[in-house]
């Protein structure tokens, strides 16, 4: 079994350590070490190849064409990698009885220097978002690479998203398979906090990255028929009396010290139109309960709702709004932890009804502390979502932006899954499958940020079951996209 190594050069003293770890097996044929200049090989086994990022395309074209291998690993960033036990070994001989396109293991973390275990998720057909963790160790079969290469064609002149293309490529006719074993230790150098990281694909400086991103997995939809051309259908027509324009839905649970201000945000709103606000309190036991009627009883535009049903996630609080008598023709979002930017948010979010044929439209927030003052990346609004391409690009990313506004007619007609993460994602990607989504993108939204959120820093264990659960998503609406593309409709 011959192996090729891709190895990103590092000026720091671990570098050759962990070309060592490499260079020391047998099954190692060369290791190409990928440098921005000045490295010179230290190993026989070593070339350089100077490139101006680790995953440009020309770079990933230049490896692949000339492989002279059965396997090669890429190792996709420069952290300290250690071995375990016959880890190579164990990796090509799992790819090989598998036929795998490309193989991937667990690993462990060492933060702080501390060791821990790093599971990894299984990959399905829905994965095919640009961030998913493969871990720093993707062992790519050369056979499958080159069938995908014939087949789909080489890497686009992309400096960013080569390598997200060519394990798309790969993954079309081949299984990724994920070992789930601990066969090496990375020494981890980015150890901010889960909620520190969840905004970093939308950072503006990384929109260059992103719109090369757009670019191979809309290719990537094509190649599989999933890709969605901009023809939308038009909306039924209305066919309910409702009591308001417009609703301002707040599920809470146990938020005592942000909900007042969530409802006087909402309450504070101007607008050309009658609204509520419709709170659905999911049995709270901190003191959030009394503090909803009092604000019920203060103003009758709060509508204090307490579920019959104890198995409610914010998902199914949704729905209890939507499908309340109180709910308006418009159902608008605002989290018990947040508040609208100022007192036109929900007149801005109900006049962009009004300018197409829109079945949701999305907002764009600010991400604020406790005290709303601004922290990085500060302002998200989505830029890269474009009318014509919006919704295939929905699938690559990982949320859509706030605050989320939906035509009650459809959302009781699709309503969203009973949980309390990816909810909103879910009822985003089915409604845009057929309708057309508005977009906002001036802030009108504050995010706060605090130790009590839900994702302010979450176990490896609970990201992964979030990652697991929207690629799932996305599995379902790939194969819904892909049904209705054979089937015309």
């Amino acid at each position: 079994m011959r192996l090729t190594v891709v190895l990103p050069h590092s000026p720091q003293d671990y570098f050759e350590r962990t070309l060592r770890e490499f260079s020391s097996s047998p099954l190692v044929q060369k290791i190409i070490v990928v440098n921005n200049g000045g490295y010179a090989a230290s190993h026989p086994k070593c070339e350089s190849v100077q490139a101006s990022a680790l995953t440009a395309g020309a770079l990933i074209n230049q490896i692949t064409k000339k492989l002279d291998a059965d396997y090669l690993l890429f190792i996709n960033q420069a952290q300290e990698i250690t071995l375990g036990q016959a880890a190579l070994e164990r990796f090509t001989d799992i790819a090989q009885q598998t036929g795998a396109g490309l193989a991937y293991a667990d690993f462990y973390d060492i933060k702080n220097g501390a060791r821990t275990e790093h599971p990894l998720n299984d990959y399905q057909f829905g994965s095919i978002r640009d961030n998913f963790d493969f871990g720093t160790l993707m062992l790519f079969s050369v056979e499958a690479i080159r069938e995908a290469v014939k087949k789909y064609g080489s890497c686009p002149e992309v400096q960013w998203a080569g390598l997200y293309d060519l394990r798309l490529k790969v993954s079309i006719d081949r299984p990724v398979f994920h070992i789930q074993e601990f066969l090496y230790t990375k020494t981890e150098t980015d150890v901010r906090k889960s909620g520190d990281k969840l905004f970093d694909y939308v950072d503006p400086r990384n929109q260059t990255v992103q719109k090369e991103m757009e670019q191979v997995a809309t290719q990537h939809l094509k190649n599989i028929g999933a890709y969605l051309a901009p023809r939308f259908k038009p909306l039924p027509p209305a066919t309910t009396n409702f009591p308001v324009e417009a609703s301002v839905i707040i599920p809470v649970r146990n938020r005592v010290k942000t909900v007042a201000d969530a409802v006087q945000s909402a309450l504070k709103q101007k607008a050309d139109f009658q609204f509520n606000v419709v709170v659905v309190d999911n049995h709270s036991t901190d003191g959030t309960t009394d503090l909803l009627a009092k604000l019920a009883q203060q103003d009758k535009r709060v509508k204090h709702i307490i579920p019959a049903r104890h198995d409610l996630g914010i998902g199914g609080c949704w729905n209890e709004a939507l499908l309340s008598a109180h709910c308006g023709k418009f159902a608008v979002q605002l989290d018990s932890d947040d508040i609208y930017s100022d007192e036109r948010t929900l007149q801005k979010v109900v006049s962009d009804f009004a300018r197409g044929d829109f079945a949701m439209v999305i907002g764009s927030y600010r991400l604020v502390n406790f005290d709303l003052q601004e922290i990085p990346p500060g302002v998200i609004d989505h830029r890269e979502w474009t009318p014509e391409n919006g919704r295939n690009n929905a699938l690559r990313i990982n949320g859509l932006g706030a605050p989320r506004a939906y035509r009650t007619e459809l959302a009781r007609q699709v309503l969203l899954p009973n949980v309390s993460y990816g909810e909103d994602y879910a009822i985003a990607l089915r409604l845009s499958r057929e309708y057309q989504i508005g977009r906002i993108f001036e802030p009108i939204y504050l995010c706060r940020r605090w130790e009590g959120n839900t994702d302010a820093a979450l176990p490896i264990e609970k990201l992964n079951r979030h990652d697991l659960y929207k690629d799932r998503l996305r599995s379902i609406e790939i194969m819904a996209r892909q049904r209705m593309n054979r089937e015309g409709k």
